[in-house]
């Protein structure tokens, strides 16, 4: 498929792609949307940032329809941001369906009216979902064509038996699994529920886009570090590992004079949403973020991700570092080592992660570090009375 119009997309939804600036589709799209315009279920397996959202929803648009009762189409997806932005991204295709958007950590109120206005798609996270399918207000019985997006984070986060009940409640939809990988109970799920799916599988595309790499250094010159660093760019996400460690990481750089904001899973969702607003529109430079941040968002600006602590898997890295470097964009990631991350490191690398270059941030030091294991290094010293300064390195083009 080399055009949208190739694959039978409607004038109306055509226009809306042009309104945005999308005018020929990427490689998952031109293998996933035929697929699915046909009637067959599908896996999609492919990087973070490589267009899922586009390649289920056109299909969706176009085999639905208008005019018979619903819902008809129902997305699971594993957060409130991404089942938000994906209602963003609905919406932005000019459809003439109606949707409802089901998320906990805000009242049912809206949501039910949503619902009894009547959806033809609604996007949701599996707790809410079945929610409001135990309040009996939301019944699943005449799903058509039902989507579960990044199926291998609902795993992790412990939604496999909501998720499981949740594809017992439908008849036989046609079925899309987006998924960056495949863990067992993903591949199961699969045997179980799919019928004869087309797999769609991508290798990583633009993957020289990504700079990534190692910065060591010492515990107490660390956040010092990470400020000279993020000065030099815009657009940056800073990964900690626990939400009392990124509200006081986020404090620290506020008050070292950073536009900072910050977002953790104790957050009212009111509060998550200003944030995301303020890091969308560019009033704040930095977010500093537990994983809730690691999945789905499409933060197009991002031009560097930082991991500050290393997350529990490699997994868990690539999901983070996807946050930049998207959609054959430029992008950096840089993940920080001290002395006490070495096993953590190693047990990094014994699970897939990387062997990364390291960067020398002339300054600093690392003394306590951890010796050299199979990743190349090279050494970030102390800083010392000159003052110098690493040169900047110019930010990556914005990506779309």
């Amino acid at each position: 498929m080399q055009t949208f119009a190739e694959a039978g997309v409607s004038t109306r939804v055509l226009a809306a792609l042009d309104r945005q600036k999308i005018t020929v589709p990427n490689a998952v799209q031109s293998e996933a949307i035929p697929a699915l315009m046909a009637g067959r279920d599908v896996v999609v397996q492919s990087p973070t940032g490589s267009g899922k959202t586009l390649a289920f929803l056109i299909p969706l648009l176009e085999r639905l329809g208008t005019g018979r009762p619903g819902p008809r189409a129902l997305i699971v997806a594993p957060t409130r941001e991404l089942a938000i932005q994906t209602d963003a991204v609905l919406r932005s295709l000019d459809s003439g369906l109606h949707g409802a958007l089901l998320y906990g950590g805000v009242g049912y109120y809206t949501q039910k009216q949503a619902l009894k206005r009547g959806a033809d798609v609604v996007i949701g996270t599996p707790g809410r979902i079945l929610d409001l399918v135990d309040a009996r207000v939301l019944t699943l019985s005449r799903i058509e064509y039902l989507v579960l997006d990044e199926a291998d984070q609902m795993l992790d986060d412990g939604f496999a038996p909501a998720v499981e009940r949740i594809l017992g409640l439908t008849y036989s939809p046609q079925t899309v699994l987006a998924s960056a990988t495949m863990p067992d109970w993903v591949s199961r799920m699969i045997a179980k529920h799919l019928q004869d799916p087309v797999a769609v599988k991508l290798e990583t595309e633009g993957e020289s886009l990504l700079q990534h790499e190692l910065v060591r250094t010492d515990s107490g010159v660390k956040l010092k570090v990470l400020s000279e660093l993020i000065r030099q760019h815009r657009g940056v996400i800073v990964f900690g590992r626990t939400k009392h460690g990124v509200t006081k990481l986020n404090r620290d750089l506020v008050r070292l004079g950073h536009k900072s904001v910050e977002l953790q899973g104790n957050m009212a969702q009111a509060a998550r949403d200003r944030v995301m607003e303020a890091f969308r529109n560019r009033r704040a430079d930095v977010l500093v973020a537990t994983n809730v941040a690691a999945r789905g968002l499409d933060l197009s600006h991002v031009g560097l991700v930082v991991n500050y602590e290393l997350p529990d898997t490699a997994e868990g890295l690539t999901h983070r570092v996807g946050r930049t470097a998207r959609n054959g964009n430029t992008g950096r990631a840089l993940t920080f080592i001290t002395s006490n991350d070495h096993e953590k490191w190693a047990k990094l690398r014994r699970q897939g992660a990387p062997s990364l270059p390291t960067l020398d941030v002339p300054g600093f030091t690392t003394s306590q570090a951890p010796p050299a294991d199979p990743v190349r290094t090279a050494t970030v010293r102390r800083r010392t009375r000159g003052r110098r300064r690493f040169a900047p390195t110019p930010a990556p083009a914005a990506a779309r």
